[in-house]
């Protein structure tokens, strides 16, 4: 876990402004379309659509244009359908790479994703070559200088989380998929703030890289976020912390 954040925490250093507004927007609007397909346009009854709402409202899109995503979703509005897509690959150093994808044209989006990990040094693979290294684990951020490690281990017994980890400027808890909600509403009422909820596919071993391909396998991380249907990337990238402070150094 913790080299995976490393590599995050580099990668968003490196890449100056990580998203474009547009952009971005455009993922979260893909994401509440397709949590309110799935689950009903009430987020009361579908913890799916109001996470994807909250996190849209995190990125300061506005009332109306959420409420448009919605009704799209549920076909008030029509609009194209999605489908949730995962793709699987290696990467630079044969770091294992996953994909998660919403797209309309499965068609379009499966040349384009084999093409960015093959022109950045990787190549993509068939269903399952790689999620097997992978366990799908609830992960909750909270801002290091918000707390105190004490303070969030004695909750976290307390609760019932499994684990807590130091992830530069951020702890990270780690619990059962199924206590996402249970452990966010009592994190909350302990006095808390989560800064991220989710469900996360953390790797059980991590792949160690050198500085030229952790380079270019930043670079592949870069180009898959910035695509318009992907909504995460998760790889088992370990950095060294000399390499990772070169890499940071070079950046500025």
């Amino acid at each position: 876990m913790a080299g995976h954040s490393h590599a995050s925490n580099i990668k968003h250093r490196k890449a100056a402004v990580d998203a474009k507004k547009g952009a971005a927007f455009s993922k979260h609007s893909k994401l509440i379309m397709s949590a309110a397909r799935i689950g009903g346009g009430d987020p009361r009854f579908n913890a799916r659509l109001a996470l994807a709402i909250e996190k849209a409202r995190a990125a300061n899109m506005t009332r109306d244009t959420i409420e448009r995503a919605i009704k799209k979703g549920t076909g008030e509005l029509g609009g194209a359908k999605l489908e949730e897509i995962r793709y699987e690959g290696y990467g630079p150093g044969g770091v294992a790479v996953l994909v998660e994808v919403l797209s309309d044209n499965r068609n379009r989006t499966g040349p384009e994703m084999r093409t960015l990990f093959e022109t950045h040094g990787g190549n993509l693979g068939e269903a399952n070559s790689v999620a097997w290294m992978f366990e799908t684990k609830a992960v909750l951020v909270f801002a290091a200088s918000s707390t105190t490690e004490d303070a969030l281990m004695e909750a976290v017994l307390e609760l019932g989380a499994d684990d807590l980890k130091r992830a530069g400027d951020t702890f990270e808890v780690l619990a059962e998929p199924g206590k996402l909600a249970v452990l966010r509403q009592g994190f909350t009422d302990k006095g808390f703030k989560v800064d991220k909820a989710e469900l996360v596919p953390i790797p059980k071993s991590s792949t160690v890289v050198g500085r030229d391909d952790a380079l270019k396998l930043l670079d592949l991380l870069d180009a898959l976020d910035e695509h318009d249907d992907v909504q995460s990337t998760v790889s088992n990238v370990e950095i060294p912390d000399d390499v990772a402070k070169a890499i940071e150094a070079e950046a500025g």
